[in-house]
């Protein structure tokens, strides 16, 4: 390939790598401290199949000459990394190890079920991509992405018919997270070479499918339609970023940061 594709390959796999790195560590946090028992089986194997498929974007990387899997996705510095601002952000107040963790369940729905949906956008994009590694990865992890979305859906619909509390509490995420979730569907300043090249479809063709399935779902529940998602606190792909995001890499890379030669 040539260098001008190559790159805007790279810049893609770094996205969709990092963006499912971060949801499935976040995701991780919560085991032992989910709803009930049943929640904690299903949200850990959730978690694992989401950290395997960024896993196969790192090799996929690592392949094109971009180093090593492990340094890919532990050691690289928060200001070289690509996922959406939202998807780093913590699950609450306190910490799952060293603090009463007082994690915030509306919260982690939500998110969930928006990144899930705007994730099974780009899958069916990527079927059709001129690269053909992407196009096998996305037949590849196609089935368990829709039952993610299945079951974030699933809850979604419970805890809003729930009423009450419930409800009330699923509303004020959805106002959360609606305000940066625009940083997921981005595909960041290189977008146009990313399009141009076929790797992916556009921004504005994946919002407007994803935009269509979520003001369908609203109307079904009754919920007000928030409007444009937005990118309130910047683009993840052009190293924006929070605190969050560098204790998040200073505790997935620990152990790993100790010693990288050792095979771990």
């Amino acid at each position: 390939m040539n260098r001008e594709y190559k790159e805007a390959v790279v810049e893609l796999l770094y996205q969709l790598a990092d963006d499912d790195l971060l949801v499935s560590y976040r995701g991780s946090e919560w085991l032992g401290l989910v709803p009930h028992i049943e929640e904690d089986v299903a949200y850990s194997s959730i978690t694992q199949n989401t950290m395997g498929h960024a896993a196969i974007y790192y090799g996929i990387l690592e392949e094109l000459g971009e180093g090593k899997v492990d340094d890919l996705a532990q050691l690289r510095p928060a200001n070289e990394r690509k996922n959406a601002i939202i998807l780093e952000e913590k699950n609450g107040q306190g910490h799952w190890l060293y603090e009463e963790p007082r994690y915030d369940w509306a919260f982690t729905v939500v998110r969930n079920y928006f990144y899930e949906a705007i994730k099974k956008k780009k899958i069916d994009s990527l079927k059709q991509s001129t690269y053909e590694p992407l196009v096998q990865t996305a037949i590849k992890i196609d089935t368990e992405a829709r039952y993610h979305l299945m079951h974030w859906q699933t809850w979604f619909e419970q805890l809003i018919r729930a009423g009450g509390e419930a409800e009330e509490r699923m509303k004020a995420a959805i106002e959360k997270v609606w305000k940066d979730i625009g940083g997921v569907l981005s595909l960041g300043p290189n977008e146009e070479k990313i399009v141009s090249a076929g790797i992916i479809e556009s921004e504005a063709v994946l919002k407007e499918r994803f935009l269509a399935d979520m003001k369908e779902k609203f109307a079904e529940l009754g919920l007000e339609f928030p409007g444009e998602p937005g990118m309130e606190r910047g683009d993840g792909r052009a190293g924006v970023h929070t605190e969050d995001l560098e204790e998040a890499i200073a505790t997935l890379s620990e152990v790993y940061a100790l010693d990288p030669a050792v095979p771990w």
